[in-house]
C-alpha cells in the first residue's frame, strides 16, 4: 500500500512474476467467492424450471437411449463383451462430465463480464467455479449407472475406487481445455460458435460409443493422444472390473497436463486484457 498526496491509502495489484505462477493461497482466500459462483451457476441453470434438478438425470438418461437404440441395436456396435447400455453408459458418464466443464468454462470469462470490469479477485476463480457446478450433475448421473449395474447384474468391486481419482483428472483435462478456449473466446467471438461443433466431432474421435479396441493393437496409443480416449476407457475398466490399460491411460494424462499448461499460459498472458475486451 501507499498514499497519495491527500494522505489516502490505495492499494496496488501488481501481478506475480512468472507465465506459470497459480498463487493459490490467494485463489483459497476467494475461496467463498469460489463458491459462490458455482452455487449461483447450479440455480442458474435449474430456475424456473418445471423439473428443476431432475434435468441431471433425464438427459444423460435420453441419451443412453437414443445411443443404445441407434449404436447398439440398428448399427450394432460390440460392447467388446456384457451389456451395450452399461458399456455405453460407463463413456457417456465422463464425458459428459468433460464437456459440461469445457463448455461452461470455455464462455465463463464473457458471461461473466459484469464482474470482470468491477471488482478484483484471482481471475482464475471463473473457470474454476464452472467445474464446481458441472460435480453437481455429475453425481445425480450416478443414480443412472447404479440402477444400470443393478439391472444388469454387474458386481461392485474394489476397482471402482479408481473412478475417484478419474474423476478429478476428467475435471483437471477439462479446466485446461477450458481455461485456454475462454481466453480465446474473451478475444475472438467465433469460439462462441466453434465450440459446440468442436465437441460433437470430439464425441466421435474418442471411444465413447465403441470400443478403443476397434482399432489395431499398434495403433491404440496415436488414440490415446486424445486426452480422453484414455480417460474414458479406464472408467470402463474401473467400472466393469477390467484389467486397466495404464500406457494409454499415461499418454492421456500426459497430453491433458500439457493442454492444461498451455492453457494456463494463455490465460495469464490474456487476462490483464479481458476487462476491456469483454
Amino acid at each position: 500500500m501507499n498514499a497519495n498526496e491527500n494522505g489516502v491509502l490505495r492499494r496496488i495489484i501488481v501481478p506475480p512474476a512468472g507465465w506459470l505462477s497459480i498463487n493459490f493461497r490467494e485463489i483459497w482466500r476467494y475461496r467463498e467467492l469460489l463458491y459462490f459462483l458455482s452455487w449461483r451457476d447450479v440455480k442458474i441453470r435449474y430456475k424456473q424450471t418445471v423439473l428443476g434438478f431432475l434435468w441431471a438425470f433425464l438427459q444423460p438418461f435420453i441419451q443412453l437411449v437414443v445411443f443404445s437404440v441407434i449404436f447398439g441395436r440398428l448399427i450394432g456396435v460390440k460392447s467388446d463383451g456384457g451389456d451395450y447400455p452399461v458399456f455405453l453408459f460407463t463413456g457417456l458418464l465422463p464425458w459428459q462430465f468433460f464437456s459440461e466443464i469445457l463448455s461452461r468454462s470455455s464462455q465463463s470469462v464473457v458471461t461473466n463480464a459484469n464482474l470482470l470490469t468491477k471488482v478484483y479477485f484471482p481471475r482464475l476463480i471463473i473457470p474454476l467455479a464452472s467445474a464446481g457446478a458441472c460435480l453437481v450433475d455429475f453425481v445425480i448421473s450416478f443414480t443412472i449407472l447404479a440402477g444400470l449395474m443393478f439391472y444388469y447384474h454387474v458386481p461392485l468391486t474394489l476397482s471402482f475406487l479408481a473412478v475417484i481419482p478419474l474423476t478429478f483428472l476428467t475435471a483437471f483435462i477439462a479446466l485446461g481445455a477450458g481455461i485456454l478456449l475462454s481466453g480465446l473466446s474473451a478475444t475472438y467471438r467465433d469460439f462462441k460458435y466453434a465450440i459446440p461443433f468442436g465437441m460433437q466431432v470430439w464425441l466421435y474421435v474418442t471411444p465413447v460409443v465403441y470400443s478403443v479396441k476397434v482399432f489395431p493393437a499398434r495403433w491404440q496409443w496415436l488414440v490415446s493422444l486424445n486426452p480422453m480416449a484414455g480417460i474414458v476407457d479406464a472408467y470402463r475398466a474401473a467400472i466393469l472390473n477390467r484389467p486397466m490399460a495404464w500406457e494409454n491411460l499415461g499418454i492421456s494424462v500426459a497430453v491433458g497436463v500439457a493442454l492444461f499448461v498451455v492453457g494456463i499460459f494463455y490465460f495469464r498472458r490474456m487476462e490483464k486484457t479481458f476487462a476491456d475486451v469483454v
